[in-house]
């Protein structure tokens, strides 16, 4: 299994949401909203107050999914296409392996 993690801006989450559904791999996800910045901010290097560091992060949403290794590539090409705007700051995907998962709900 592999674990699909992608921070993404807020207003592409809806699309995304309904192209992944259009999959027939897709096991489902989880979101959450995070803040962040880049190193590529403008002026980060300046920043000499609290104000102007908590000015420096934008809001985004990190999406998690695991999913079999065999649609693991098919998710994060989805995923790509959907979030992409060309801008700075679209956002991060990565894939980690995942030794084990059990859902909760199932007794073993």
């Amino acid at each position: 299994m592999i674990e699909i993690k992608a921070v993404i801006r807020p207003a592409k989450l809806e699309l995304l949401r309904l192209a992944l559904r259009e999959l027939p791999e897709f096991p489902g996800m989880s979101v959450a909203k995070v803040e962040g910045c880049s190193a590529k901010s403008k002026d980060h290097a300046r920043s000499t107050t609290i104000k102007q560091e908590l000015l420096d992060y934008s809001p985004k949403v990190m999406v998690v999914i695991v999913a079999p290794d065999d649609a693991a590539d098919v998710i994060c090409a989805k995923i790509r296409e959907q979030a992409f705007t060309g801008r700075i700051g679209d956002g991060l995907l990565w894939m980690t392996p995942v030794l084990d998962a059990w859902r909760i709900a199932s007794p073993s």
